[in-house]
Formats: C-alpha cells, structure tokens, sequence
C-alpha cells in the first residue's frame, strides 16, 4: 500500500523475481479500459514481465464497487493460492484494502429500480433538489458529497431508501467511508476473516515533498506520452459524462474541464497536479491510522531486500501503487 507515485509497482515487480507471487491490482482507476496513460498503468513491456490481475476489467462507462472488487479480487486470489503461488496485492486505493480486509456487509447492493427512480426524479427537480432531500435526511453525507457527484448523491439516497437509516449512520457502523474526507478511525487486523496469513507493506519516501516531486514529474511524463488525448478520445464516445465515476479520477477530471474550455492549459496543469498531491495526503493519512502495516522509505537503500524479510513463501502480500 502507499499514495501515488511512491514506487510501489516496481517493488511489487521486485518482489516478482524472487517469489511466486502473481500481481492483484488494487487501483479504482486502473480497471477502466482505455484509460492507460492517466492512470500510471504498468506498460505492455512491465505486464509481459508480470501480468497484473484486475486491470481493463471495466468499461469506463460502467461503475465498479469496493464490494465488486472484494468479490473479483478473492476469486483472483483464490485461483492464485491454488497453484501453489501467493497473491500480492499493489495498489492505493485503500477503501479496496478495507473491503477486501473486513467486508461491506452492512450497505446493501445497489437496487436498479430505486435507482430509476431517483434518476426521473433528477430529471423532473434537478440534481441540485435531491441534494436537498439528502441534507434534510443525513447531512453527514449531503456535507461530504458535491452537489455535483451525481454517483454517490444516488447512491446516499437510494441506501435510505432501502434502509431506511443514513448513510453515514451505516459508514460509522462499518468504520468505513464512502469519501476519503471522511474518516472514521478503524483498527485494521491482520486479515481475519481471510483464509490467508497477510503481510502489510506500505511505501513512501522518507520526506514529503520527495513525494512531491515525483508527482510533478510523472504528470509531465504523461503529458508528455498524450494524456489529453486520451481524454479526448474518451469524451468523442459520446457516452461518456464528467460525472461517471471513471471520469472523476485524479487527472482526467482536470483534464476534461480543460478541454471542455473551462481551463486553460497551466490552470489545467496546476490543478491536476495539486489533486494528485491531495490524493497522496489522503492515501498517507488513512495508512497512518492503519495498524499491522510494515513502513518501507521508497527513497531508502535495500528495499526489497527489508520488504523479503517482512514476508515468508506461504504469506499473501499487500503492497501498493
């Protein structure tokens, strides 16, 4: 585990070449197809070394939930731990890690009549009025959700509709989020409830603006690789929306409204940089309050080398990208 662009893919990699392990991605983004150059994906060259499991499994017009990757992801780790090999798990999209660790028992699946009707109701009052209603019933939430997320506005109300109950009242009861700016201190295990004994590795440099660096440099390596125009190309479907949730990941978010002419290209840079930082500092923030976690500095000398020592043949790995 780790925020972005501490190197948790070439430790995982590393990792590869001296154990059995097969790579299980735990990145939201990542799943999407055709979403490559945004989303740091390893290259065609680095998944011909070590194939990634749970990468271009999504359309970007699609949704995908901790509780999907819970599902694919055991199912993956299960047909691992079968022949004989250990499951490594990279990523950071940390609310994955909490589902995969404890589960989601307590928020019901998504209902696609309720949801139908929410969405006439949207488009008879506007969006602007169903974010109303959900500040009336649960303002957590309606506090923690823009008015313009369409996704997870949906999602609030239809929980209460099948509920009953906020929410937020059910992210309290799981000790778990929906937003990572909103945390509820959890004590993580170590993997109870698994049928695997599991080693936490978390990396990232030593010092922070190391970090920084690295995140502005590797926005201008995708730039520089055609980051916009794979944006372009995605918003040329015609059933693509800035609201879907594939479109909301770090960077193609920023990048849409630039070349929707909301922004100009250093306004369009600035901010998708800043994001991607913010994105770090939330991804760090949930990994401080996590206990069983092995710190690695990304920046030290012998990673790998202390990263092998943390882990036996028989042990399942989560590290991260």
């Amino acid at each position: 585990m780790g925020p972005t662009a501490s190197g948790k893919t070439d430790l995982a990699m590393a990792l590869c070449e001296h154990l059995p392990c097969d790579i299980i991605s735990v990145d939201s983004a990542m799943i999407y197809r055709g979403m490559d150059i945004g989303t740091a994906k390893p290259t065609a060259e680095e998944l011909a070394r070590a194939p990634h499991r749970l990468i271009d499994i999504c359309d970007p017009a699609d949704t995908y939930s901790a509780a999907d990757f819970r599902r694919d992801a055991l199912a993956e780790m299960a047909r691992s731990a079968a022949a004989g090999r250990i499951p490594l798990l990279v990523g950071g999209t940390m609310m994955y890690y909490k589902a995969l660790l404890h589960g989601l028992s307590g928020l019901p699946a998504a209902d696609a009549s309720v949801r139908a009707t929410l969405q006439a109701d949207a488009a008879r009052r506007g969006w602007s009025a169903l974010h109303e209603d959900l500040a009336r019933v649960d303002r957590v939430a309606a506090e923690l959700i823009h008015p313009n997320n369409r996704q997870r506005l949906l999602r609030a109300l239809e929980v209460i509709h099948l509920t009953g109950r906020p929410i937020s009242e059910l992210w309290r009861a799981e000790g778990t989020v929906e937003d990572y700016t909103y945390f509820t201190r959890w004590q993580a295990d170590d993997g109870a409830g698994l049928p695997y004994t599991v080693t936490q590795l978390a990396l990232a440099p030593g010092e922070r603006h190391v970090l920084h660096e690295r995140i502005g440099q590797r926005f201008l390596a995708m730039l520089n690789a055609g980051f916009l125009a794979e944006v372009r190309g995605l918003m040329a479907r015609g059933d693509m929306t800035p609201e879907l949730p594939s479109m909301r990941c770090v960077g193609y978010r920023q990048a849409w409204s630039h070349l929707a002419g909301e922004t100009d290209y250093d306004e369009f840079v600035r901010r998708g940089m800043a994001a991607t930082r913010q994105l770090a500092k939330r991804q760090l923030t949930w990994l401080r309050k996590w206990d069983q976690v092995h710190w690695l500095d990304s920046t030290g000398s012998g990673v790998l080398e202390k990263a092998l020592k943390k882990v036996g043949p028989r042990t399942t790995l989560i590290s991260g990208q």
